[in-house]
């Protein structure tokens, strides 16, 4: 039924690198501002909140697109915009990242391997 896909590590003005390239896959695909109500925020541990540290200086966003770019579909892509989830696992062991940032960051990894395995 195909993959799951996670973008991560882009900010600011990536923005529209990211979506030209995603157009030349997915032309017709509608990136939808996900809140912390979706399904996959819940899939194996309860996230909270969205509200995270800024990394960037730029407030994470967390996007989504939907197969047929039907809401109620599977979600096929995540992206976390303004943000860096695989830096926080990176370096959870070396002191430079407080270690409940690092915990949420392996939630949010946990979840979407459990999300995209389950749809």
């Amino acid at each position: 039924k195909g993959g799951f896909l996670v973008f991560d590590d882009f900010r600011g003005d990536h923005w529209f690198n990211f979506e030209r390239q995603l157009r030349r896959v997915l032309p017709d695909a509608r990136l939808v501002e996900l809140d912390v109500s979706h399904q996959i925020f819940h899939s194996f541990f309860d996230i909270e909140t969205l509200a995270m540290p800024w990394m960037y200086n730029l407030p994470p966003r967390f996007y989504g697109v939907y197969e047929d770019n039907d809401p109620n579909a599977r979600l096929m892509i995540v992206a976390n915009y303004n943000n860096d989830i695989g830096e926080y696992w990176e370096y959870s062991d070396t002191g430079w990242v407080p270690i409940d940032l690092s915990n949420e960051a392996y939630k949010f990894g946990v979840n979407y391997v459990m999300y995209a395995m389950t749809h």
